[in-house]
This record gives C-alpha cells, structure tokens and sequence, in this order.
C-alpha cells in the first residue's frame, strides 16, 4: 500500500488530515451493523469494566507516569455514561495504523485554507489493522484525536463529526484506558508505542475535557 505509517506528533498540526479523519469515522457509523451489538471485553463497551486493567497499569506505571493525576482522571472517565447506540468502528485508530503521503514529522503546519503552508502536505492515504472492525461505542474510534492531534486540530474533528460534550468525554476516556497500557508494557521492548502512550497521555493531561 502506498504511504508510511503516521506517527504521535509527525501530523498534529495538519487539519487536512483532522477533516479525513471525520471522514472515515463518520463513513464507518454511517454503515449498517445489523442487529449486531458490542460483545466481548475489549474496549467499547463499559468503561466501568476496565477498571482492572487501568488499576494494574497505574500500579506498574508508579515511576514512570504521574500517576495521582492519572488516577483522578480515570476516576471521572469510568462513570461517564452513555448516550449512544452501537456504530461500527475500526477499534484502533491508533497512528500506527494510519498510512500519510508526505512529510510526515515535518514541521509544517496548515494554513486557514488547510494547506500546507510548508507546501509538503500531508494527508491519509490507508488504513491498516481493520479485523476489529465492528459495533462499539460511537466515541471508541475518537480515540484517535488525543492520540494523533494537537488541541486545534482536534477541534475540527470534533465539529465536523458533531460529537456532544458526552461523547467527546468519553473518547478521551477511551483514549486515557488505550495509553494507560502503553508505556509501561512497551517500555523496553516497542518504545515506539511507550512514546505513542507518553504523547497521548501528555494531551490528555492539558485538555480540560477530563477534568
């Protein structure tokens, strides 16, 4: 397939790529999943349900993580409720499975137009790693804002796919689960997604939308 694989911070500037995004999100909700529904223990389902896991990453992540506030945000993330019904989603919008033509990890930004005012554009060419394609929780796939975006830029995901305040909550909830188990599982042997997990959780910790 044509294209590299995006990374945390290479595209975060990029609205062209932001307004893709909604695109593919938006295209994957509007498919018909039948009289399927969300089964299993993955995420995108219950919140509530992964406090186990967050527990354990929390734990392991004690020199690692500011772990205090991590722990405060998962406590109001967990009881977050839901107001949507089952969409189908990808499941792991994560960079690693998104594939961008151009300068990825360049310094460009967009302009008001959404060019690149670098003139090395960037945008998405594929997506890999579709095998969890499936119903879930509309904000599952939101994921992908917190790990790819910069605030601005995931302002424009956010309104091009008209997600309520609820919703937009609980993908960074979905989000804070997902990274919480990145940095300490792949400290020392993918530190690649240590970083990913790093970045995310760096976001996270700005955004008021946890707090």
């Amino acid at each position: 397939m044509p294209g590299i694989p995006a990374t945390p911070r290479g595209i975060e500037h990029r609205a062209t790529v932001s307004r893709q995004l909604a695109a593919l999100i938006g295209a994957l909700r509007d498919a018909d999943p039948g009289e399927r529904r969300f089964s299993g223990s993955g995420r995108g389902g219950r919140l509530a349900d992964h406090d186990d896991w967050v527990s354990e990453c929390l734990q392991r992540s004690e020199h690692l993580l500011p772990v205090d506030r991590l722990r405060r945000m998962w406590d109001r993330a967990r009881s977050l409720p839901r107001e949507d019904a089952d969409v189908l989603c990808h499941g792991d919008l994560i960079p690693a499975n998104l594939l961008v033509d151009g300068a990825d990890g360049a310094d460009g930004t967009d302009g008001a137009d959404g060019a690149d005012v670098t003139g090395t554009a960037s945008r998405l060419v594929g997506v890999l790693d579709t095998g969890g394609f499936g119903p879930a929780d509309p904000a599952l796939d939101l994921v992908v804002a917190w790990h790819l975006l910069d605030a601005e830029r995931r302002a424009v995901l956010r309104e091009q796919l008209r997600a309520s305040d609820l919703q937009w909550a609980r993908g960074a909830a979905w989000a804070l689960e997902q990274a919480l188990g990145l940095v300490w599982y792949y400290e020392r042997t993918l530190p690649a997604m240590a970083d990913l997990g790093r970045t995310t959780l760096g976001r996270l910790l700005e955004d008021p939308v946890l707090a």
